[in-house]
């Protein structure tokens, strides 16, 4: 975590004429659950006061954070909130697919979350099938909605805000992080990679699957390439769910939650361990960044729908996020704008601790 940077001396990036602080922005990634995501930088983006200056994502989070940047870049702050809202319409049930795609999707995967035998067939599918058998011709509708909505040069041509997007090394199993100036559809494809419902995405030869499961999102390139200290983490996937997983759904659902926080709980204590490093004199200031997390959590809006809700591509489901997602940020800027560029507002220990004292309960 070298570098020194500041909101309290810059602001740039993504900004309205009356931003005054700088942060940067860490996205998780969660399926339908980025419309949470969604609602949230509307927010942000309608209040004003924030400038983002580089955002990190995968899977949802890394669209939202294309969607947004690309929409701004046509459009200023209306431009990037009109564009968000245009792709969760494209992409929801009620928005432009076809008949036929929305039938091939949800018959051979549940994809859309679709209620009773349907979405019972396409877990069965999911659990016994590859992609590479049910779906040989790799038809993939979400790409071809980004294709149609993103211009890719001007994401590329971008340097208004430093995006980052996770994904997975098939081979290696190892990070890959894609910038601003390489992004196509196909890096966009590739950090939204389920592997049991796509295959593969090749880029230069090499297989990439979902970014989540090695950085989701990742925090690092926002250590190492912004200079902003405050980092504003969207947090979609809850770190404890009470209760212990007993049917076969519960426990992949939870399985998959797990696997998906693995990564940013490690980053967060590293992020703990070198604070406290600078805070008792052991490291310099002028050599290492002293991060300021925050944290936007989704935890009691997602807390009645189950991790296989993530799945659905309802328009009123993503409305009802969206709105949720809203009202989180709204709450987050009136209590903790004030201490942007003065302190973090996530206590990270006692986050970690929270989880280990949780595992410990469901252990007794």
């Amino acid at each position: 975590m070298t570098g020194r940077g500041g909101s309290r001396r810059r602001v740039s990036g993504i900004a309205g004429p009356g931003a005054r602080k700088t942060v940067s922005l860490a996205l998780q990634g969660g399926g339908a659950h980025g419309a949470f995501t969604w609602g949230v930088l509307d927010a942000i983006l309608e209040d004003g006061r924030l400038a983002i200056e580089a955002v990190s994502g995968a899977s949802a989070g890394a669209m939202n954070a294309v969607v947004m940047a690309e929409g701004y870049l046509g459009g200023g702050i209306d431009g990037a909130r009109a564009q968000l809202e245009t792709f969760w319409r494209r992409v929801s049930v009620n928005g432009s697919l076809a008949d036929s795609q929305r039938r091939l999707l949800g018959n051979l995967f549940g994809f859309w979350g679709a209620p009773g035998r349907a979405a019972l067939w396409g877990d069965l599918v999911a659990r016994v099938a590859s992609p590479y058998d049910v779906n040989p011709l790799n038809i993939n509708t979400l790409k071809s909605t980004v294709d149609d909505l993103i211009d890719f040069s001007k994401v590329r041509a971008c340097d208004s805000v430093k995006l980052f997007v996770s994904a997975t090394n098939v081979q290696t199993g190892k990070i890959v992080v894609f910038e601003n100036g390489e992004l196509t559809a196909d890096h966009l494809m590739a950090s939204a990679c389920l592997p049991t419902v796509f295959q593969a995405v090749e880029i230069g030869g090499v297989p990439y699957w979902d970014g989540g499961y090695t950085g989701n999102p990742p925090l690092f390139p926002l250590f190492y390439n912004a200079e902003s200290d405050d980092i504003l983490l969207v947090q979609i996937n809850p770190i404890v769910r009470k209760g212990v997983p007993r049917t076969a759904q519960e426990i992949r659902d939870r399985l998959n939650e797990i696997s998906f926080n693995a990564t940013l709980l490690s980053e967060l204590r590293a992020v703990d361990f070198v604070v406290r490093l600078i805070d008792e004199g052991k490291l310099s200031r002028d050599e290492y960044k002293r991060v300021l997390m925050h944290r936007i959590d989704a935890d009691k809006a997602l807390a009645r729908f189950t991790a296989s809700s993530r799945l659905s591509a309802d328009w009123s489901f993503f409305q009802r996020l969206r709105d949720a997602g809203r009202r989180s940020a709204k709450a987050w800027l009136k209590a903790h704008y004030d201490d942007l560029g003065k302190r973090a507002t996530i206590d990270i220990r006692k986050t970690l601790a929270a989880k280990n004292k949780a595992s410990s309960r469901s252990a007794a």
